[in-house]
């Protein structure tokens, strides 16, 4: 029997799922592909921030959002009093 308290729970879950892969997605195309060329004016230690993104800066982004996903779940479990099973 799905409550009201469980749909909340998925729904706002769901909601950060969306929101953090749409950031790695911003991130890894976005930065990767499409704005590039505008990135690589910008030289960070010697390499081009564009090429950076596109060889490196995604998968650090990734990691991060990994992080943050979990503290993002931990709290959203103590508040909906959630347990590991």
């Amino acid at each position: 029997m799905k409550t009201s308290k469980n749909i909340t729970y998925w729904k706002t879950n769901l909601w950060y799922l969306a929101s953090l892969l749409s950031i790695w997605f911003i991130v890894s195309f976005g930065f990767g592909i499409l704005w590039v060329d505008t990135l690589n004016a910008i030289q960070i230690g010697g390499l081009k921030l564009g090429f950076w993104f596109a060889q490196q800066g995604s998968i650090y982004v990734f990691v991060i959002l990994i992080f943050v996903y979990i503290r993002l779940m931990n709290k959203l479990d103590e508040k909906f009093s959630k347990k590991e099973e």
